[in-house]
């Protein structure tokens, strides 16, 4: 009867250091509270850097020329719309306002 509890004793001591080892060996962080921990998550690597590097530098954004051809063909686009009658409405004007007003 006591070499059954010696046994249990032997085994769950045997399982408890090779867990700590393979912890310290894989770099694993043993959790005997049972709680969730980020430990995992802060363990990888970040990849911020290498999503920046893989999009194009935009050069247009640095370039006045560019980005004052592109407002002239907004302004332009907008202007021929509010000829058509298409255009935003007037601050105030808009569906809301009307709305509001009956």
């Amino acid at each position: 009867m006591a070499s059954g509890g010696l046994k249990k004793l032997l085994a769950s001591a045997i399982t408890e250091g090779v867990t700590e080892a393979r912890a310290r060996i894989f770099g694993h962080q043993i959790n005997t509270t049972g709680q969730k921990s980020a430990h995992k998550l802060l363990r990888k690597k970040l990849i911020g850097d290498k999503v920046a590097q893989w999009y194009p530098y935009d050069i247009k954004k640095d370039d006045p020329l560019v980005m004052a051809r592109q407002e002239q063909e907004r302004l332009s686009k907008l202007e021929m719309l509010k000829r058509r009658g298409k255009g935003p409405p007037k601050k105030g004007q808009g569906r809301r306002a009307a709305k509001r007003n009956k």
